[in-house]
């Protein structure tokens, strides 16, 4: 089964939507292909860790950077629905702030690979939501940052018929800019890097 892989205008971000088999006994697909993944985009991906989250309706999660020598993350919903937003939080890159949303769905069978540096945050749309990460590596917290995922400046258009549900930490995480002028956020230069790092693993 193929995959349609196609770029996100976040640069170093692809969206996969994968091709399923369906008959009357239900469906299968196949949420990552390496083989595909690797011949559409040029990248290795090597899965070093897998985590499932699940949310409730209108719980709001992120945002969650990871630093250049952090993970990168391979995204999709499993159960439920959600909006699913990547941030270019890259200090010195071009498109810094810019933001792009995606609805994941059990039915869209849609993932998301997000590179170091590019923030991540979704919404749950239904009363129950399974989120599938995989990670290029294991995940460790001081490789990864928290921005305000309600940050005026971001100006991200969260559903307005829901109030979101946010952790403690997730709420008290400073601003896109607070958080550059604090040095907190990873540099475009180095995550570049770590990119070209990727290519180079490729076969």
């Amino acid at each position: 089964m193929d995959s349609r892989i196609e770029p996100l205008p976040i640069g170093g971000t692809w969206k996969v939507t994968a091709e399923a088999f369906t008959d009357d006994r239900g469906d299968l697909h196949e949420p990552f292909h390496s083989a595909q993944f690797t011949a559409a985009t040029g990248l290795k991906l090597v899965a070093r860790q897998a985590t499932c989250s699940t949310s409730h309706r209108s719980v709001l999660r992120g945002i969650r950077v990871s630093s250049a020598t952090g993970p990168a993350k391979y995204v999709t919903c499993l159960q439920g629905a959600v909006l699913d937003v990547v941030v270019d939080l890259r200090v010195g890159s071009s498109t810094f702030g810019r933001w792009h949303a995606e609805p994941l769905d059990q039915d869209n069978r849609t993932a998301l690979y997000i590179p170091p540096g590019v923030g991540h945050a979704f919404v749950a749309l239904s009363e129950t939501t399974t989120l599938l990460y995989l990670l290029s590596q294991p995940h460790h917290d001081v490789q990864e940052q928290a921005v305000n995922a309600l940050d005026p400046d971001l100006a991200i258009a969260w559903p307005t018929d829901l109030t979101p549900r946010r952790s403690t930490k997730d709420s008290a995480s400073p601003g896109a800019l607070e958080a550059r002028q604090a040095g907190i956020l990873p540099s475009y230069t180095s995550c570049a890097s770590s990119y070209r790092s990727a290519i180079s693993h490729h076969g």
